[in-house]
């Protein structure tokens, strides 16, 4: 349609700028400037697109539910014909998925979801939100189900039996009335919350839980075109697809970013940098460069924090274990806290993000290495300040203390000494003859040491 109303301009400018005579003449007809409006509105028409196609391969969190319904707007801004989400998820958080469907539910242009490409699941959260949409599409050798809710305590603790048992209740509610009112197989809905089972394509399509297996989003478009769909309210809707143009949105560099810090695992490595940081300029005041990056990266991984789900307990665990690494400097402990923290890291860091799904929490693999080497890189800086401490003072009064030198005239009881480099009166209790070695037992007053004879 957009395409037909550029020809119409373009034709339109062209008949505006040729040539004619009149009076034998060759004049312009009318002015430049409804050339130049013309071709203003030429340039600054919107690029719509009747399909909105977006790419979801990741699990669901509340970036992944900003790109979802942003999209969606943006598709009733512009009157869009349909939003395909291409989706592969495992699942994810169910506050991000309540969100996405309720925005489902109440958007005026049509969503598909399309399970793609061969060897994508939409499991989980990405079930529920499939079951709530207008069109469900897989392609081959795909699979779906797998919902029974994961209930985490914030203490990282399973829930008891009877919130299990809520939760999963009210679960299997939801996705009964999601299936009944999009016209889906109920009890295949409700056996994957309640007991995970999972689907291929074939199985879905044949017991009616999806509507299309396509091996192309083409084939969805001819397939569906012409269709009449009922809407989540009961209305009827034609959809018309067919030779439509599609744009494909991506996510915008916010989204990315986020997305990227998402990560378990870099947010676990942000959150180790950030106490390293610090720890070394609280050390070392003054150091500055160690305290700026350290700043940053921690309330980097704070911020990956609001959108993971964190076990508050695995993270004071790692405060502790920081704590008493800290205390090995001031108590002497034959190690002990320095054991008790190594134990506190590596417990703290696996509780530390609790997911019910382990796209969303670090691996195993990662965390125990990582714990273990930002331990032994603690214990190696507590190690340098207690030598510090205990290294003998070459400085000040203090450090003259201990020093040799030479008797450069007769001590009795008081002469001159060369002591460091420098030149001291000096007193001493036996008499000293000039040019023997001497050693400095204490610094007095007025510039004079106290020596005996070696």
């Amino acid at each position: 349609m957009y395409e037909i109303i550029r020809i119409l301009l373009s034709a339109i400018v062209v008949d505006l700028t040729c040539c004619t005579s009149y009076n034998g003449n060759r004049v312009r007809k009318n002015s430049w400037l409804l050339c130049f409006l013309f071709l203003l509105f030429f340039c600054s028409f919107p690029s719509l697109a009747s399909i909105l196609k977006i790419t979801v391969d990741a699990p669901i969190h509340p970036i992944t539910s900003e790109y979802i319904t942003m999209t969606i707007d943006r598709a009733e801004k512009e009157n869009a014909r349909l939003v395909l989400i291409v989706l592969n998820t495992p699942g994810g958080l169910d506050s991000s998925m309540r969100e996405i469907i309720t925005r489902i539910l109440a958007a005026r242009t049509p969503v598909a979801v399309y399970v793609s490409p061969s060897g994508a699941r939409a499991a989980s959260a990405g079930f529920f939100i499939a079951i709530a949409s207008d069109l469900f599409i897989m392609a081959p050798g795909t699979s779906t189900g797998a919902a029974h809710p994961v209930g985490i305590s914030i203490t990282g603790q399973t829930m008891d039996k009877t919130m299990e048992e809520k939760i999963t209740h009210d679960a299997a509610a939801y996705i009964k009335t999601l299936a009944e009112k999009r016209g889906r197989n109920v009890r295949m809905a409700e056996d994957a919350v309640r007991q995970s089972l999972s689907y291929t394509e074939k199985e879905a399509l044949d017991k009616g839980l999806i509507d299309f297996i396509a091996s192309s989003e083409q084939e969805i478009f001819t397939h569906f075109d012409q269709k009449t769909i009922r809407r989540f309210d009961g209305q009827e809707l034609t959809l018309r697809l067919k030779e439509e143009p599609v744009l494909n949105i991506p996510m915008s560099t916010r989204q990315k970013f986020l997305l990227t810090i998402s990560n378990p695992n870099l947010a676990y490595i942000l959150l180790m940098l950030g106490l390293l940081g610090l720890y070394f300029e609280f050390a070392n005041p003054g150091a500055i460069l160690p305290g700026v990056l350290g700043g940053i990266s921690l309330l980097l991984a704070f911020f990956s924090f609001q959108i993971l789900p964190i076990n508050y307990v695995g993270l004071i665990l790692i405060l502790l274990a920081i704590g008493l690494f800290i205390l090995e400097v001031k108590v002497q402990s034959y190690g002990i806290l320095s054991v008790g923290g190594i134990i506190a890291m590596v417990l703290g860091s696996i509780m530390l993000i609790n997911a019910p799904v382990p796209e969303l929490r670090p691996s195993l693999r990662f965390i125990v290495p990582m714990a273990v080497a930002l331990s032994l890189i603690f214990l190696f800086l507590v190690f340098l300040v207690i030598r510090a401490h205990t290294r003998k003072v070459h400085t000040g009064r203090e450090g003259l203390i201990g020093e040799v030198g030479v008797a450069r005239t007769d001590l009795n009881p008081e002469g001159k000494v060369f002591v460091h480099g420098e030149i001291w009166n000096a007193e001493a209790t036996t008499m000293i003859p000039r040019g023997s070695r001497v050693k400095v037992v204490a610094v007095l007053e007025g510039l004079k040491v106290r020596v005996e004879k070696l």
